[in-house]
């Protein structure tokens, strides 16, 4: 008991993962006065909506407070110290080539297990609820009217405003001016781009440190969140769908020990390990089912590990909007499984039509809200399912995002470790020292 009290005190993981039980236990009870009909429903709307939602939404608008500060600051350091255009034009192709590749692998991947297991077989419209969707719907018919793919992925990229999309939390456009920034920095003399330098460093730093603050609200963050999304939904919103539920997370699971573990081995060095040194950003992420809490911590902590700041702070931040494993390999498995619902063959050629359709969609609408169920959307589109389908899935979507959340950091802090490998810039000596260090104090 001692052990675990002192676990307690000294870990932030033992922290964030009591946190996350007992808000699962807590939200639980709470879900038992849900309904309107009940004597206590009253106060179960009161603690909802006075207590435990603005105390789950602190904690993330905290996070998106530093979030664009941090990149702004790192990438330009990183990209002012590359040293030429030439050298960041590789990198850039470097990393949207592998981003491409492990997409392309979820996709697949997805599919394989959507027609091996077939979760949608079996299962009665008649026994699912449906949600209202409509809103979805019409966004992605206005989404559809536009251009699509690699041009509306450029011309998202490029900001008319920069501090507009600051404001709006736009990442892809920060890291677009953040590049050019840093181009710009390295045409400088030296006079006039050291003190900018410094004051970039300085900027970095105190928003690492001021993570290290924020992160310290993250059980009570944790706990919020999870007790709001338990008392919500319950767990009856499970059963109808649990056969959907357990393929996905198993082929996420697979997808992350299997396909991870191998670039891993490739890279040498240990999945396992990196899931070790991830686990609080891994339980805030599921908790949170938002990346962005696990963003501050995984550029910090990928560094530390022994890539360098110029790649983490390049590839990371890109990876959020180019590699999203955890949501492609979703979306790949949801096709299927709507398909089977409707009692629909879906052929080799209509598959490879999701294939691609899932490559350019997650690309060309990242950033949208609603964007995994928009790109989804497009996706059924493509094939003729009906996107009405999309509500049947509604009451599983904040356990299968959570789910998606973590592949997707897993994915995005690999990535920075592969790239470095493949630039030759990854110092195993620090990563030896770390993994100790870390194993040391933990």
């Amino acid at each position: 008991m001692s052990l675990i009290l002192k676990k307690f005190t000294k870990s932030l993981a033992w922290q964030i993962l009591f946190a996350l039980v007992f808000g699962i236990a807590f939200g639980a009870m709470l879900h038992m006065i849900a309904d309107p009909s009940h004597s206590l429903y009253s106060y179960y709307q009161f603690s909802i909506v006075n207590i435990f939602q603005p105390a789950g939404d602190i904690f993330i608008r905290l996070i998106k407070m530093i979030v664009l500060p941090i990149i702004l600051s790192t990438l330009t350091l990183g990209i002012a110290g590359l040293g030429g255009s030439k050298r960041l034009g590789t990198l850039g192709f470097k990393t949207i080539l592998y981003f491409e590749v492990i997409t392309t692998i979820a996709i697949l991947l997805g599919l394989f297990f959507g027609n091996v297991f077939s979760p949608g077989e079996g299962v009665s419209l008649s026994q699912l609820g449906h949600a209202d969707v409509s809103k979805y719907i019409t966004q992605s018919a206005e989404i559809s009217d536009k251009p699509h793919g690699l041009i509306v992925m450029i011309l998202d990229m490029i900001p008319a405003n920069i501090f507009k999309a600051m404001s709006n939390g736009e990442i892809l456009p920060v890291i677009f001016f953040c590049v050019f920034l840093g181009l710009g920095l390295m045409q400088l003399p030296d006079k006039q781009r050291e003190p900018f330098i410094a004051f970039l460093k300085v900027i970095s730093d105190t928003m690492f440190k001021v993570t290290n603050i924020i992160m310290r609200y993250a059980p009570i963050g944790v706990f919020a969140l999870m007790t709001v999304t338990i008392a919500k939904y319950g767990f009856s919103s499970l059963m109808p769908l649990l056969k959907l539920v357990a393929v996905v997370y198993l082929a996420m699971i697979v997808f992350t020990l299997g396909v991870l573990g191998l670039v891993c081995k490739l890279c040498k060095f240990n999945i396992f390990m990196l899931l070790r040194i991830l686990k609080e950003e891994i339980i805030i992420a599921f908790s949170t089912a938002s990346s962005e809490t696990a963003l501050p911590k995984i550029i910090e902590k990928m560094e530390a590990y022994g890539a360098p700041k110029s790649v983490t702070s390049f590839v990371i931040p890109t990876g959020y909007s180019f590699n999203l494993d955890g949501s492609t390999l979703y979306q790949s498995i949801a096709v299927i499984f709507l398909a089977q619902l409707y009692g629909m063959e879906l052929p080799i050629m209509q598959q490879v039509i999701i294939v691609l359709t899932l490559m350019i969609a997650s690309k060309g609408i990242a950033g949208v809200p609603g964007a995994s169920i928009l790109v989804l959307s497009a996706t059924l589109g493509s094939v003729g399912i009906p996107l009405e389908g999309i509500g049947y899935i509604m009451g599983v979507e904040r356990i299968l995002d959570m789910g998606r959340t973590v592949v997707n950091v897993i994915g995005n802090a690999l990535a920075a470790i592969v790239i470095a490998r493949w630039e030759h810039l990854f110092d195993d000596n620090k990563a030896r020292e770390y993994e100790k260090e870390y194993i040391s104090h933990r």
